[in-house]
């Protein structure tokens, strides 16, 4: 397999390692609008660099990685759409409403086999909770608590190019949530405040966000989001049910002390960043990607999948800044 990728920042480099690391890719090319960056990338992985993408494009790859800034991603979408070749897009579709349902309907018109990076679908963790809640093992879910708590924010450039901290950091717990549950978000109620740097407010954007979410089952999502943990990278997810509760991320590298005397859980270490965190499924996540390339299998996490998690962000967007609640029959879908 001959694999393409655009992109070379933080994520970028970081899949353009894993790819190179599997034994089923055997060249990997990469391109960037820095070509710079690209070369440096390139001469440390002893891989050829193509300049530019649609030069990467005519260079006979069977799969093409998007990894680059999200702005990008409709139009890479669309370029690796019309080329007919499968292709893998780092959330998220793209920047807007309007532009994700657009890059959705193109996907799906075209039949050309794409995959969306929602890696904790490949965490074992919240496969275990998947095949538990959708068993029946816990009974009925009344309650579930997800958190996605970074250690320390981004780059202030970032921020504003972001979409905000529910379409960047909670649409994880978005997806996770239909993936794990099988069900649907009705309504949702959020909120968020900023304590931290005023490069969030300058870019319309909180620090710290919250929301309620309710399923079409009457289930009660707990939602929280910050870009200020400073005990550690913490991403969880709590299902409460009738016959029991399991809960993801409640390892010894949680980043929480407890208060209570002679408890010496967790013991450490502690992550300090997603890539970190999720390490295992990120290899795992673009392994499949390489089997959905060949044909061996349907993409694991599609567009229609990756619009729904957008969805539910856009009216949790929505409903801070109306400080209301926002059904999701009101945000326009497919």
């Amino acid at each position: 397999m001959r694999i393409g990728l655009v992109g070379v920042g933080r994520i970028g480099a970081f899949h353009a390692r894993t790819l190179a690391s599997l034994d089923a890719v055997d060249e990997l090319v990469v391109t960037d609008a820095d070509q710079t960056a690209a070369r440096t990338l390139g001469t440390e992985l002893g891989i050829p660099v193509a300049e530019g993408t649609e030069a990467l494009l005519g260079a006979g790859i069977d799969g093409l990685v998007i990894a680059a800034a999200t702005p990008a991603h409709a139009s890479l979408l669309a370029a690796g759409v019309a080329a007919g070749v499968p292709t893998f897009c780092e959330k998220p579709l793209a920047a807007t409403l309007p532009e994700t349902l657009a890059v959705a309907a193109l996907v799906e018109d075209s039949g050309v086999p794409v995959q969306i990076g929602f890696q904790r679908r490949f965490d074992a963790g919240y496969l275990r909770v998947r095949q538990a809640v959708r068993g029946g093992v816990l009974g009925f879910v009344h309650t579930i608590r997800a958190n996605t708590h970074d250690q320390a924010p981004p780059h202030p450039a970032y921020i504003p190019t972001s979409g905000g901290i529910f379409r960047d950091c909670s649409v994880h717990d978005f997806d996770i949530i239909r993936f794990v549950t099988g069900r649907e978000v009705s309504t949702v109620y959020a909120t968020g405040a900023n304590k931290g740097a005023d490069f969030f407010t300058a870019a319309g954007d909180v620090d710290t966000g919250a929301a309620v979410l309710t399923l079409d089952d009457g289930t009660i999502v707990l939602v929280s989001a910050t870009r200020y943990n400073g005990g550690g990278h913490d991403v969880r997810l709590e299902v409460l049910g009738e016959k029991g509760a399991l809960g993801v991320g409640l390892d010894h590298s949680l980043a929480l002390d407890s208060a209570e005397a002679d408890v010496d859980f967790p013991a450490g270490p502690r992550h300090w960043s997603f890539m970190d965190r999720f390490q295992p499924a990120y290899r795992a996540e673009l392994a499949a990607f390489v089997d959905v390339a060949r044909g061996e299998r349907p993409s694991p996490c599609t567009v229609r999948d990756a619009l729904e998690a957008f969805r539910v962000a856009e009216a949790c967007e929505l409903s801070r800044a109306a400080h209301r609640p926002v059904a999701l029959a009101d945000i326009k879908g497919a």
